[in-house]
């Protein structure tokens, strides 16, 4: 796991290394092992390290190949490189490393841009070509390894964070109305290739691009999972899918343990973390280290899920952390959790998250995390709606966003008062080839870009803060293409999750399967009072917020007189949202 980033210079244009040292020096805590810049014709690539996979400083990058004239940057594991480096001595590769950043090198040079069809993992990279003077970049199928880039007229920036590119000093900020429509309405998702910062955008998930030196970009989409089944599959049974379940998981959690230092996992006390400790347990790993978080409740909200966790932490001896956090930690942690966000992201257990892996970076540097499950396997509340959706849009629309376009025009100053960008996104996304269903075009939206906007992101952000790295094998690319085929109702039945608890039974304790449905819950963010509310109630006055002038003052005044009353379908904090994307804009100086 490692910061990436670098500047193309396009027409012959003069190079500087300023840009490349300023995004470095930004990335430090994403890779605090080591650092370097590569300084090339027409080409500058920085890297910052952590060490996980080939612990030796051979590993370290920019990594460069002269006989084949490639240098690459890049963040993120290859979990089958060494089958992969096996194929490609076949062909007569050598190599001089045991990691996987030479064998994404070398494949890169055996099959060009197919190169990432052969690829297990997580990853996001730039490769130098100085044989064809051209650079590859190229993102994992599901977006859990972040790509952001800047194209101007004389250059093209790229980093693993937003706020890597905009400490060049070369980016105006400026905020993207169009984002900012999705950021209100849209449950905080901005889709790629969109970011609230115009002009910056993501390179979306399953994506590769080819930039040229005189400055064209030529980017493709190489993989999308299909929710339609063939004439075998349809008269699979519950049973044959459930066995085919249960064995692409172990064999995603088995993937996730490729590693040269120890890995342990991020223990909520659900099903889906716990089904992780428990399918590793059965994969035989012994003293596995657990952790789990817990905060103060609110009233009847509860604070913590320890009373499960520590079911699973007993029935498989693990090496269990239970970590209480004071509600006094919350708010003095506010300013660093939102300064390591690419872009605001909303949910209350962000801060858990930050919390959590500082804590944890102390035992481990590797973990695997039960993220993604919800998606793919149907378990929010919002998917039995859609099974008997005859208005696919505006179900969802409905269920999913946290204000109405009418209320969101109420909200923002006349100068962000543009079209419906969200129900147009929806529909245009619901249209697409490959699911016929209103549930599975729901499912299929949720995992290909709610699931990289906010929870994958959200890890992602906050372990590497801690320069920590997490893995989650629920989005291995190979049980989603599985579980898209899988009929809706296998999924969404039950409850939720019905096929995904089937197959756990016969791994992890069943007062754990059937519990109620929980959430990694910071109740202080949700019901904003006393010191939380003081805080949000400063950002919103400050002249800077004024300045500003994102939204209108009697909109705001209304969230502050009653915060309480103001919550979105999703259960989130109006006030929160819009306190979050001023706190953050203060932070980045837009």
């Amino acid at each position: 796991m490692c910061g990436i980033c670098g500047e193309i210079f396009f027409n012959r244009q003069p190079i500087y290394e300023d840009s490349v040292i300023r995004m470095n020096q930004a990335m430090a805590r994403r890779g605090p092992d080591n650092e370097d810049i590569y300084h090339g014709i027409w080409t500058l690539m920085g890297h910052r390290r952590l060490k996980i996979i080939d612990l030796s400083d051979h590993s370290n990058q920019p990594f460069i190949d002269p006989k084949l004239g490639l240098i690459i940057v890049f963040n993120g594991a290859i979990y089958n490189y060494k089958t992969l480096k096996e194929e490609l001595y076949q062909k007569g590769y050598t190599f001089h490393t045991t990691g996987d950043t030479e064998v994404i090198l070398k494949a890169f040079h055996a099959w060009g841009e197919d190169c990432v069809q052969h690829f297990n993992g997580m990853f996001a990279f730039a490769i130098y070509d100085q044989n064809k003077d051209r650079v590859f970049m190229a993102r994992d199928r599901l977006g859990i390894k972040p790509f952001y880039f800047y194209k101007k007229d004389n250059s093209l920036l790229f980093a693993s964070s937003l706020p890597a590119l905009l400490a060049t000093g070369k980016i105006k900020k400026q905020i993207s109305s169009q984002a900012l429509h999705y950021y209100l309405t849209f449950h905080s998702v901005v889709p790629a290739p969109h970011t609230l910062i115009s002009g910056i955008e993501k390179l979306p998930p399953a994506t590769w691009a080819f930039v040229t030196q005189e400055g064209t970009m030529t980017k493709k989409t190489y993989w999308q999972p299909m929710y339609l089944r063939d004439k075998e599959e349809e008269n699979y049974t519950f049973d044959d899918w459930k066995q085919l379940v249960t064995k692409s998981l172990m064999d995603a959690v088995k993937r996730r343990l490729v590693a040269d230092v120890p890995v342990g996992v991020l223990l909520s006390g659900g099903l889906d973390s716990s089904l992780v400790v428990g399918l590793l347990a059965e994969a035989g790993q012994k003293d596995l280290k657990t952790f789990s978080i817990g905060f103060e409740s609110v009233g009847d909200e509860k604070g913590d899920e320890f009373l499960y966790s520590d079911i699973i932490a007993r029935h498989f001896a693990t090496d269990h952390n239970k970590i209480q956090v004071d509600a006094n930690q919350v708010l003095p942690s506010m300013p660093d959790c939102v300064s390591a966000m690419s872009e605001p992201m909303v949910s209350h257990d962000c801060i858990g998250f930050y919390l959590l892996s500082r804590e944890v970076a102390r035992h481990v540097k590797v973990v695997q995390s039960g993220q993604g499950a919800d998606e793919i396997f149907g378990g929010y509340h919002w998917y039995p709606p859609m099974m008997q959706s005859t208005d696919p849009v505006a179900d969802y629309r409905s269920v999913f966003g946290d204000r109405s376009h009418e209320e969101y025009l109420e909200m923002v100053t006349e100068a962000f008062q543009k079209e419906d960008y969200s129900t147009q996104f929806i529909r245009e996304h619901f249209d697409m080839e490959g699911a016929d269903t209103a549930i599975d075009k729901t499912l299929r939206l949720d995992t290909m870009v709610m699931l990289t906007e906010d929870p994958v992101k959200r890890v992602d952000n906050m372990t590497m803060a801690a320069s920590l790295e997490a893995r989650v094998p629920f989005l291995d690319h190979e049980l989603v293409e599985l579980v898209a085929k899988i009929p809706a109702e296998h999924k969404v039945g039950s409850g939720g999750k019905h096929i995904l608890k089937e197959a756990a039974r016969s791994v992890i304790p069943n007062e754990v399967i059937d519990r109620p449905k929980g959430y990694f819950p910071v109740p202080a963010l949700k019901y904003l009072k006393g010191e939380y509310l003081d805080f949000v109630t400063d950002i919103l006055n400050t002249d800077a917020a004024r300045d500003r002038n994102i939204f209108n003052r009697g909109y705001i005044d209304r969230l502050l007189a009653d915060p309480e009353s103001h919550i979105t379908p999703l259960k989130g904090s109006k006030l929160w949202q819009a306190a979050l994307l001023e706190y953050w804009c203060q932070q980045q100086d837009i």
